[in-house]
């Protein structure tokens, strides 16, 4: 007796291979354009009242920055990825003064933090030398950028490198301070 359904083949390798790497640019193209969006009020709370120290010798204060998007760029000078984002980051702030943007060096020495920085055209370098970012912001890695809304609230928090910072800065502040889509 014969079977009527029709004998099923496997698919080939390559099929397979095609599969994963669209699974692998889906999550990247999620990663870069959909996630840095993703600012879900009942995840946001009160950003700590923390204090930096910066290299100029005045202080920073989280909550000075109430009224306007801060961006909180959490950093070290060994990180490699740092070295990329950074000046991405300070470009965008260089463009958008509207927004507070201050890098913050984590656990190093000022000698360190100033050479680097110079070295890099940092503006505003904020020091962390206790390495204190871990327990306020959640800092578990390099870079993160932490956001802040006008009204004080952590809205989004970015871990590790992204090539796309700029845009994704610049949807947080349109979408934070009201503020027409920039061309970013």
């Amino acid at each position: 007796m014969q079977s009527s359904e029709p004998a099923r083949r496997p698919l080939p390798l390559g099929r397979i291979w095609d599969v994963v790497a669209l699974v692998v640019v889906a999550f990247a193209l999620w990663k870069i354009f959909v996630a840095p969006r993703s600012f879900a009020p009942p995840r946001s709370f009160p950003a700590p009242h923390a204090v930096y120290e910066r290299l100029d010798g005045d202080a920073f204060r989280v909550t000075a920055a109430r009224g306007r998007v801060a961006f909180l760029d959490f950093y070290a000078t060994w990180c490699v990825p740092c070295k990329i984002e950074l000046p991405l980051v300070e470009a965008w702030s260089q463009r958008h003064p509207e927004a507070v943007v201050v890098p913050i060096d984590v656990g190093e020495p000022r000698t360190v933090a100033s050479s680097f920085a110079r070295r890099l055209g940092l503006r505003g370098v904020a020091l962390d030398p206790g390495a204190s970012a871990g327990a306020l912001f959640g800092v578990e890695g390099f870079p993160t950028i932490v956001v802040i809304d006008p009204e004080g609230y952590i809205r989004a928090k970015w871990q590790g490198l992204n090539p796309a910072i700029a845009p994704a800065m610049s949807n947080a502040l349109r979408l934070r301070s009201g503020q027409a889509p920039s061309k970013d």
